[in-house]
């Protein structure tokens, strides 16, 4: 491990745990961003290992400060794990981001449908609700994602990898 990205892993669970209360409204929904922007950033920049540590971590403070609900676990996790490896194989932001949306839209939603709302919170989900609302906060997430990696290309704090 090196303490460079070490480092730069708990700046994005700081930032995802302090930028979690904000939401954007999108019609009858509200857009919780933070966690899939943090989850596209770290992907690209530390990698899928890092990236789902960095949502599980922001998932348990989350719960604990009572900012977020067991569906932070699937829907963070799932997400970060299929961008770190989407962009593990092609060096691509924008499929990195593609698997964010997928990993947490589809596969995030009907983990919390199908597992964790049953069996851990005693609560039947519609997958249909949880589908459009997963995918409504990660699709804002992984635009301000790759919005903020452009920035630091730009900048030239971060590099992308080539294949």
């Amino acid at each position: 491990m090196k303490t460079r990205d070490v480092a730069r892993a708990a700046i994005l669970v700081a930032v995802a745990v302090a930028l979690s209360p904000f939401f954007i409204p999108v019609g009858i929904t509200k857009c919780f961003p933070a966690q899939h922007m943090i989850n596209v950033i770290a992907a690209v920049m530390l990698g899928p290992t890092y990236a789902i540590c960095i949502a599980f971590i922001a998932a348990v403070l989350r719960n604990l400060l009572g900012l977020g609900t067991l569906l932070a676990f699937p829907g963070g996790m799932i997400g970060a794990l299929l961008a770190g490896l989407a962009y593990q194989a092609f060096k691509n932001m924008y499929l990195a981001g593609l698997g964010e949306v997928i990993g947490t839209g589809l596969f995030g939603a009907m983990a919390s449908a199908w597992l964790i709302g049953p069996v851990l919170m005693g609560k039947s989900m519609a997958l249909g609700t949880l589908i459009v609302a997963f995918s409504v906060s990660t699709l804002g997430g992984t635009a301000l994602g790759l919005i903020v990696l452009n920035i630091l290309r730009r900048g030239g704090i971060w590099q992308p990898t080539s294949n």
